[in-house]
């Protein structure tokens, strides 16, 4: 037996079986359309996120085939090596006006997102509340971050209100986040509620709405525009992987917020962008 044997997975992979929580992941042999070949099987596909089924559209595929001839697969270097690419510029501006933001920041992913605008924007001495039942992503972000946290129950306004009196008068600022439409139960945020409660608290919000882009608010602009609170969430994070069929994340809000987070968000200064193609505009 040798340590390089890797055992102790080993006993880990037994222990998911034995409660019943392992799986081997099928194999997709098509496009993401609403019918796929799955592991040899043609099935109808009821569990994508490509709802506006972009991923496939011929309008985005030579777009993306053009980009690739003229810029390559890659970008090839960090921004802080190599510069912002144009195209991811050009990006940025139209999902800032998109989104009817003042700046908007791409990222690899949402996922990435999360993880570098939390940890970049809270610091010691400030408070996070964040919503129970968040996304993995939103989670992992606070813990990266050296701000101290709450969890609120679930769309509990109550509870948050609780937390806000008990906790703010402690801390320099304090951050609440929220997912817009939660994507296990796909019930929305009380945004207005939280609103309100950010303001007379004088906390910052910050909302992920990886979920709500492409199908809430006028044009698919998201959850923000669908309650008509543009202006008074601070950080709202968006997806191009769900509704939009292609990949990254971006952080929409002030121009001083992408000023800073360009500076100062880890995945941007040690990770390298990929090439993205964004969707025909929708307005």
């Amino acid at each position: 037996m040798s340590i390089h044997d890797l055992d102790f997975i080993q006993a880990k992979i037994d222990q998911l079986k034995a409660d019943g929580v392992f799986r081997v992941l099928p194999i997709l042999e098509t496009a993401n359309e609403p019918i796929v070949s799955v592991n040899g099987k043609t099935m109808i596909n009821l569990c994508s996120n490509n709802y506006l089924g972009f991923a496939n559209h011929p309008r985005l595929k030579k777009a993306a085939i053009d980009a690739v001839e003229q810029y390559g697969i890659g970008a090839g270097a960090v921004k802080t090596i190599l510069g912002n690419m144009d195209i991811h510029e050009s990006l940025e501006a139209d999902l800032a006006d998109f989104k009817r933001e003042e700046a908007v920041l791409l990222f690899q992913s949402g996922f990435n997102c999360n993880a570098g605008v939390i940890q970049a924007i809270v610091d010691t001495g400030d408070l996070i509340l964040s919503d129970e039942l968040n996304h993995a992503s939103i989670i992992d972000g606070i813990k990266l971050s050296k701000a101290d946290k709450a969890v609120f129950k679930h769309s509990d306004m109550a509870d948050l209100k609780r937390l806000l009196s008990e906790k703010r008068a402690q801390y320099t600022n304090v951050l609440i986040i929220t997912d817009g439409v939660f994507s296990m139960d796909g019930d929305l945020a009380k945004l207005p509620e939280i609103v309100e409660l950010a303001e007379t608290f004088n906390c910052l919000t910050y909302v992920d709405d990886a979920h709500g882009s492409g199908v809430l608010g006028e044009n698919g602009r998201g959850t923000v525009d669908h309650f008509h609170l543009h202006g008074r969430i601070d950080f709202t994070i968006g997806t191009l992987s769900k509704a939009f069929g292609a990949i990254g994340g971006y952080v929409a809000g002030r121009k001083v917020m992408k000023q800073y987070l360009s500076l100062r968000a880890r995945p941007l200064l040690f990770s390298t962008n990929s090439l993205i193609v964004l969707f025909p505009q929708l307005v």
